[in-house]
Order: structure tokens, then sequence, then C-alpha cells
């Protein structure tokens, strides 16, 4: 099974964490930010990934800690699935169009941690969420499941749909890197015969 189990405690969050790669987009997300769960349900809807999360912080305060406690167990959960990338494609990419909203994402499952992100979102919030989160988020997965990440918007002006198209984009180009080549054999996707595991526990 390609799944990982991740359960993170802090003075801010407790979240729990269970991916697993072979699903079919069976999403449970409960974080207390409920556009958080939102985009959570399009990277399993899209990436074919089961997800179940369950998260309590301290959003009285505001998003932050739970946004990024969120992307940092759900990092650590898919270098856990990952294990050494064995047999993966391990490059992905998408362009997701959302109404006017075009965002493009490719990825690769190098074990390098780099994030280079284009998003210009207009407005402050989307209901209660922080656009500004969006970024943490990446960050915080990019960094605990070891993918260089690339998202660009190529074309958008309705906040909501920028940040729905880049979700999606992003699910299915992890679900492109991810899936398994059956032409490698078992094989690790690197000319060194080994990648990186930046994240893994």
């Amino acid at each position: 099974m390609r799944s990982g189990t991740v359960h993170r405690v802090t003075g801010e969050t407790d979240v729990k964490v269970r991916l697993d790669l072979d699903g079919s987009g069976r999403c449970q997300a409960s974080t207390g930010v409920p556009f958080l769960d939102h985009m959570l349900h399009q990277i399993s809807s899209h990436g074919l990934l089961d997800l179940e999360i369950q998260a309590v912080g301290d959003t009285f305060i505001d998003d932050h800690h739970t946004n990024e406690d969120v992307g940092i167990a759900v990092g650590q959960a898919l270098a856990q699935a990952l294990g050494d990338r064995r047999g993966i494609h391990r490059f992905g990419h998408f362009v997701a169009p959302l109404d006017e909203a075009l965002v493009q994402v490719a990825l690769d499952c190098s074990g390098r941690p780099h994030l280079s992100y284009g998003l210009k979102i207009p407005a402050q919030k989307i209901g209660t969420y922080d656009t500004e989160l969006v970024k943490e988020f990446f960050v915080a997965v990019v960094n605990n499941s070891g993918l260089t990440l690339h998202i660009r918007q190529l074309d958008g002006v309705n906040s909501h749909h920028i940040v729905e198209a880049c979700f999606k984009a992003f699910s299915r180009a992890l679900r492109m890197a991810t899936e398994i080549d059956p032409r490698r054999s078992g094989a690790i996707p690197s000319s060194k015969g080994v990648l990186e595991q930046a994240g893994a526990n």
C-alpha cells in the first residue's frame, strides 16, 4: 500500500492525516477552515487520492497555523507514501481551466524541495480565508514532501476561480507524477539511481 499516516501535535494545532496514493478520490476533511476543506477535496477528487484529514487549531486567532500545519502533515504523508519513489513517472504537469482562470502546474517528485509560485490573486480573502495562505500551504507541502513545484497563472480575474484552478492543476499533475510507470519495472526514476527523500519520517 502506497499510503502515509501522520499525527502532528503542536501548541497550536492537532492534525491527523491519512493519504493513499492508489485511492479513488474519497475525502473526509475537517480542518475548521472551510475553504481549505474545499481545496483538499479538489486534491483528492482530481488526483484520485484518498484523504482523511482532521485538524483542530487556534482558528480563533486566524487560519494561518492550521493551514500551514495541515500542509506540513499532508507533505509528510505524501513523502511516506512515495517512499524511495521507485517505479513512478516522477514528473507531472497539467493546465487547468476554470471559467476565465487558467493555471499551469509542473512538478517533479525529485526529493528536492522547491516552490516557484506565480499566482496573482486579486482579493485578500475568499470568504473568511486569507488568500496569502495559498502560498503558505504549498510551501509547507513542498518542504515536507520533497517536491519541486512550479505554479503559473496564465489567466484569471476571479480569486476563487484562480485558486481552485491551481489546486485542480496540482492534483492532476501529482496524479500523473506518482502513478506507476509500467515500463520502469520498479526502478528508481533517476539516472543517478537514487532520489532524495526529503520529508520522509
